[in-house]
């Protein structure tokens, strides 16, 4: 992930908490985001029980989602 697209996912970490899980609850996962913090080597997505693979592809497809966009503004399906 680039400096700017790192930055611009950054901005509004707390609607992302929010846009992630409703995306896995809407997929009936038994796991949610408890918080997002970045350091210099990426992105950290803190969940409240240890996440399996299927849960993770689904954080990953929204934060791909998110950076193929143009703007903040993100719906998934």
């Amino acid at each position: 992930m680039s400096y700017d697209l790192g930055k611009r996912f950054i901005k509004d970490l707390s609607s992302h908490v929010i846009n992630i899980n409703w995306a896995l609850k809407s997929i009936k996962f038994n796991i949610c985001t408890d918080f997002i913090c970045a350091d210099n080597k990426g992105i950290i997505i803190s969940t409240n029980n240890v996440a399996v693979n299927s849960d993770l592809q689904e954080i990953e497809k929204y934060i791909k989602i998110f950076l193929a966009t143009n703007d903040n503004s993100i719906s998934f399906p």
